[in-house]
């Protein structure tokens, strides 16, 4: 099957360290080989030599929008709607103010308890912030849709559970949300650059993302965020940074938004990791997408049919959607003493993660996983869980970072 993989050759474009299967690329991709030269030439080069002079002479003010406008072409987002800028947490915290002020006259968010935490606790913090009545209404995944009236504000919702690797219907829902007459923020931490991705086609009011993880932009990279056109000139940022205004360098004491989507950048652009998220960015240039998904829902497919005939016996469940469809990038199971499993795994090379209380988490990256990875990582996992070795003490012992 690795022979006939038309996205074989990408692999060669990472930094695979020897004696390792990679199972994470949803919480962290790998290094992409160019990355390491560009960001020696931005500190040894630019930052080394240019000085501030740099700021002009190698353009390290239109990162932001450089880095955005590749990252719109990867989901289906118009040109001149996508910055690179910020978290993922302070996008969320700009989307979701600037859809509550588009809507002022409904008071409720509407989310669900697949969400990641981040996006609740920021939505909180904004309708307290604001201090007008609003209220942060949680439902359960399934009940997205009929929980959707007349009352609500804004539908904040994450398109892939980050644990269970569920997957909503962006545009069914969305369509759904403009029918009662509410703003639409989608996360796309677990959607951008694990599947096809269209936000132009889906009518999507806002997006945030996060470029970690399947965009292998570096630990902690700078997030993205997107406004559709139709809302950018009616938009105040809630952050209204220097960078974010009409003329940054005139220093005036009043804020005076910029035009278009520049409105929702808000301090200096971080430099060094722009410019690590810019190289990596370029490995996706000759990307087929719907290439990504078939071998992503086939990766998928042979590893649940694998841990099903080897583990389950050992309490292994799917904790994952059946259906391929119904899925993003990953496959989760729920698994007694899930910790320390994964640990006795990583030990052994197979590095995959955990969500508490009781799941372990595989990522599916096809530009840089093999098949025989994913048969090799079932085996192992069978022998850890037959063995029991995950019951020596250090892997019971919980680290800071799960």
């Amino acid at each position: 099957m690795d022979a006939a993989d038309p996205l074989r050759c990408k692999r060669a474009e990472f930094h695979v360290p020897e004696g390792v299967i990679y199972l994470d690329g949803n919480s962290l991709g790998l290094l992409p080989v160019s990355v390491k030269d560009r960001v020696a030439e931005t500190v040894e080069n630019e930052w080394g030599n240019s000085l501030i002079r740099a700021w002009n002479s190698h353009s390290w003010m239109d990162l932001p929008e450089k880095v955005g406008a590749k990252i719109a072409k990867l989901i289906g987002a118009e040109e001149g709607t996508v910055v690179s800028v910020d978290t993922t947490s302070l996008n969320v915290a700009k989307a979701v103010s600037a859809a509550m002020a588009l809507n002022p006259e409904r008071k409720v968010i509407l989310t669900d308890n697949g969400n990641f935490p981040t996006d609740i606790y920021m939505a909180q913090g904004i309708a307290d912030l604001v201090d007008k009545g609003h209220e942060v209404r949680i439902v359960n995944p399934q009940d997205v849709y009929e929980a959707l009236d007349e009352t609500i504000a804004v539908m904040m919702i994450t398109q892939v559970d980050y644990r269970t690797g569920r997957r909503h219907n962006m545009k069914q829902l969305t369509e759904r949300a403009h029918a009662v007459g509410a703003i639409t923020v989608w996360d796309l931490a677990h959607s951008a650059g694990a599947f096809e991705v269209d936000l132009t086609s889906c009518n999507v009011d806002l997006a945030v993302g996060c470029t970690y993880k399947y965009f292998n932009g570096g630990p902690g990279a700078p997030a993205f965020i997107y406004v559709a056109p139709r809302h950018q000139d009616n938009i105040k940022p809630i952050l209204s940074g220097w960078i974010g205004h009409k003329a940054p360098f005139a220093f005036e004491l009043g804020y005076q938004p910029a035009e278009g989507i520049k409105r929702m950048n808000v301090g200096t652009p971080p430099v060094i990791a722009l410019s690590a998220l810019d190289a990596a960015l370029d490995v996706w240039v000759d990307v087929d997408m719907s290439e990504v998904r078939m071998k992503s829902v086939a990766l998928s497919e042979l590893f649940i049919a694998e841990v099903e005939s080897r583990c389950t016996q050992f309490g292994l469940t799917l904790a994952s959607p059946r259906d391929a469809d119904s899925r993003g990038s990953q496959v989760s199971f729920r698994c007694p003493d899930g910790y320390a499993v994964m640990q006795a795994l990583i030990a052994e090379g197979i590095i995959g993660d955990f969500r508490a209380p009781d799941i372990i988490r595989f990522g599916f990256t096809p530009l840089y996983l093999g098949y025989e990875d994913v048969l090799n990582a079932t085996k192992k996992l069978e022998e850890i869980l037959r063995s029991e070795v995950w019951r020596e003490p250090a892997f019971m012992k919980r680290e800071k970072v799960t």
